[in-house]
């Protein structure tokens, strides 16, 4: 059974920061694209970050993210993580997990951030 487990959402501040957390089991992780997402409140799911298989030697973000947020990933505990830094009350929203092989394409529940001052 595939499964995509996020964690690591919160509160936070603004200029604070988060690391969040994708947990995957039921498929072979390493072979796989990973990706997050965010839905703020009332809007649509918007592609946050990229990181390639394998070694993961390829990332991509965002616009509002470069230089802000880190994609990473660990194969060998089958996570993928987001690091988050100088949050902005903008950066409020559901954080997805996504990982991606030619059709095959899995989800996460979401993890809650939320930025307040």
């Amino acid at each position: 059974q595939v499964q995509l487990v996020e964690s690591g959402g919160g509160l936070v501040q603004p200029g604070g920061s988060l690391r969040l957390s994708c947990a995957a089991s039921g498929f072979d992780f390493t072979y796989y694209t990973m990706k997050w997402h965010r839905q703020a409140p009332g809007k649509e799911r918007k592609w946050v970050a990229t990181i390639s298989s394998g070694y993961g030697l390829t990332t991509a973000y965002g616009d509002s993210m470069k230089g802000r947020f880190t994609i990473s990933r660990d194969n060998a505990k089958h996570t993928v993580y987001l690091r988050m830094t100088s949050l902005q009350p903008e950066d409020t929203a559901v954080y997805f997990c996504n990982a991606q092989r030619s059709s095959e394409d899995y989800w996460g529940q979401g993890t809650q951030v939320t930025v307040f001052s």
